[in-house]
């Protein structure tokens, strides 16, 4: 399946909650015990999405058929997990591949095309965050290439942190 992916409209915020939401209920269906701050957010979670909405930072992934399929937050910075840091990088977060898709390998190209669209725009760094615990996932990001250079400890969970160098 091909996709794509375009720049979320401030006005979709309801949307990523929404996906966000379902997201969290898969996650939970299989067992796993993460994102489940997406269940029921607070307004700090609300105010997250809120301002990435507006700041320009969601994107919608879509299908040829122009189905949504997904979406993700790409940023510029990330004081939350990561600090203040004095290198040039992009922060991925949110990645959602929604249910009736998964399975077709998509987050995975999803994320390659993410990164040959930095490369392009002459970026070489690209970071993000999991869960420490969920090992599938963990491994997953290493698997792509990403190293984990780090751990941070959030209200909700201990988070392994990961980068990727672009060429």
């Amino acid at each position: 399946m091909q996709i794509s992916y375009r720049q979320a409209h401030p006005q979709q915020y309801n949307l990523g909650l929404q996906l966000l939401k379902e997201a969290a209920i898969a996650i939970q269906n299989k067992g796993l015990d993460q994102w489940s701050i997406w269940l029921d957010p607070n307004d700090d979670q609300k105010n997250w999405v809120e301002d990435g909405f507006n700041n320009h930072e969601f994107f919608l992934i879509e299908n040829t058929e122009g189905s949504n399929v997904g979406m993700f937050r790409l940023s510029n910075q990330d004081l939350l997990y990561w600090g203040e840091m004095e290198d040039d990088a992009l922060y991925l977060h949110s990645l959602i591949i929604k249910k009736e898709f998964s399975g077709k390998q998509l987050g995975e190209n999803m994320i390659s095309l993410i990164e040959a669209s930095l490369v392009k725009q002459g970026n070489q760094l690209l970071r993000l965050d999991c869960k420490a615990s969920n090992q599938w996932l963990c491994a997953y990001y290493e698997r792509l290439g990403f190293v984990k250079v780090g751990q941070v400890q959030m209200p909700h969970a201990l988070n392994n942190l990961y980068e990727k160098r672009l060429e």
